[in-house]
């Protein structure tokens, strides 16, 4: 699964599979913790992040939405997502 971003210790992936399952979606990793999120909603679809990383990752995933989409597009034709600019 290739990372896509790295910003404030938390690390951006997706998956490259024509068989991943919709909707659209990312994992974000901090620490031990790891969390989905819609990519369409921009929200929390499973599991927990430290309030202030998950409102950091929201924040960062409304901002490049546009990207997210462009990405996922390409991870599900089994193509390497481009890199997207981190949170500043």
């Amino acid at each position: 699964m290739p990372t896509i971003s790295m910003f404030y210790g938390i690390i951006i992936r997706m998956y490259c599979a024509p068989e991943e399952h919709n909707p659209p979606h990312f994992h974000a990793y901090y620490g031990e913790h790891v969390a989905i999120i819609d990519i369409n909603s921009c929200e929390l679809k499973e599991g927990f992040l430290p309030k202030k990383q998950l409102k950091l990752v929201l924040a960062w995933a409304e901002l490049r939405q546009e990207d997210l989409l462009a990405d996922w597009k390409l991870a599900m034709n089994s193509e390497l997502p481009f890199k997207i600019e981190p949170l500043k």
